[in-house]
């Protein structure tokens, strides 16, 4: 278990190790609003092939417009407010969407440092919601979690850390990321207590490919790009040890951008570990999933 631990902390701790190169030619420009923008994570929507244990789907979305509020793209301070909805029509009669999640957030960034435009360093902190928008019982009368239209909310915060650096020999820019996430069980529902991960120790990295400019010194979009996200659940849960891999949840998910689309792209995402999808959060699943997702990103 202790190699496995540190052989997680090690693919998510690299990243921000890597040395910037020398800069022998232009970089792009990373704004607090790029920063921002990385931070946030794009909206999607899923194809009906997931290869898991995940409950048959026709295909999940998630709807995260980010509204930027700033004085300017050279603000060092800006806050991003975030409606975003995520939400799964199922493979059965009628088709149903059932209790999506809604998670309204409002985020703030400020540059503490930055070098040249390209490497900085970040603090961050959010204030967040996520709930299924029902009122009915928690547990059903067999004591069974009420997923159809079982109650379920938490209010939480998250305080963090974001590096970026730009490797001029391999044109990409490596964002880093690590926060703590807080969930006052006062602001939370009673029943999640023991049962839900109320402090979160996160870590986050991206990468992303920047190909040649034009002939008109205009940098073109990434093509490709990765991220990867690591969660591991600090308080009392069950009866886990704090060791216990129930404990960690984990993605990654690479991106393409084909040249003859302007806004969208094709990605494919693993995803391990509780179920981020409000209630059904007593799920662990392991799914493999490929779909469609808007690129916000330009360079």
């Amino acid at each position: 278990m202790f190699r496995y631990c540190t052989l997680l902390l090690l693919i998510f701790t690299v990243p921000v190790l890597l040395p910037g190169q020398e800069q022998e030619r232009a970089v792009p420009e990373i704004t607090i609003a790029t920063v921002a923008m990385v931070d946030q994570g794009n909206s999607y929507i899923t194809f009906p092939a997931d290869i898991g244990n995940i409950e048959r789907l026709w295909f999940e979305a998630n709807l995260n417009p980010s509204f930027l509020v700033h004085k300017n793209k050279k603000s060092r301070l800006m806050g991003v407010i975030t409606p975003q909805v995520i939400f799964r029509m199922y493979q059965e009669p009628s088709l149903p969407v059932r209790t999506p999640s809604y998670m309204p957030q409002l985020t703030f960034y400020y540059n503490v440092r930055s070098e040249e435009g390209a490497n900085s360093l970040s603090l961050t902190g959010k204030i967040a919601h996520h709930s299924n928008g029902q009122d009915g019982k928690f547990l059903l009368d067999d004591g069974e979690v009420n997923l159809k239209d079982g109650s379920f909310f938490t209010n939480y915060f998250e305080l963090g850390v974001i590096k970026t650096n730009y490797s001029t020999r391999f044109r990409a820019v490596q964002f880093f990321k690590t926060s703590v996430e807080m969930h006052p069980k006062k602001m939370s529902s009673k029943e999640l207590d023991g049962i839900y991960g109320f402090y979160r120790w996160k870590t986050a990295f991206s990468i992303f490919r920047l190909p040649e400019t034009s002939n008109g010194n205009k940098r073109h979009k990434a093509q490709f790009s990765v991220k990867g996200k690591m969660e591991w659940m600090l308080d009392e849960m069950y009866d886990w040890s704090f060791l216990n891999i129930n404990r960690l949840n984990l993605s990654l998910t690479f991106f393409y951008h084909p040249k003859f689309f302007e806004d969208i792209g094709f990605f494919t995402t693993f995803y391990h570990g509780m179920d981020y999808y409000n209630i059904y959060f007593g799920h662990q699943i392991t799914v493999l999933r490929f779909g469609i997702m808007t690129d916000k990103l330009r360079f």
